[in-house]
């Protein structure tokens, strides 16, 4: 019995290792996948600047926290994907409803 205890301590130990290793080289990828992220957006930014060199990067007009909803500008907290779902939904009903009427109109 003692043996096999023996056995077993000797196997936890070697997962355990192996395991260890593992969430260290998991924390290594998701650190360059973070990494590689930064560098993608710093190069878009470098991108941006060079094709468009009469527009400032670092002007305060140019807010992270914005993004470009329907062809305008708006703060990413004043938009939920909930609404976007409403609105598209209602944007899909206005034009079935537009289509039916066009296509009533025709056979008249």
């Amino acid at each position: 019995m003692n043996k096999k205890i023996e056995e077993l301590e000797a196997d936890y130990d070697e997962l355990k290792e192996k395991y260890d290793g593992v969430v260290g080289e998991l924390d290594d990828l998701k650190n360059c996948i973070i990494q590689e992220h930064i560098n993608g957006f710093e190069n878009g930014l470098r991108r941006a600047a060079f094709f468009h060199q009469d527009v400032d990067a670092a002007d305060s007009k140019f807010d992270v926290n914005k993004d470009v909803i329907d062809g305008k500008l708006v703060k990413e907290d004043e938009s939920s994907p909930e609404e976007e779902v409403e609105k598209e939904a209602a944007e899909e009903e206005k034009k079935a409803d537009d289509a039916a009427e066009v296509a009533h109109d025709a056979t008249e």
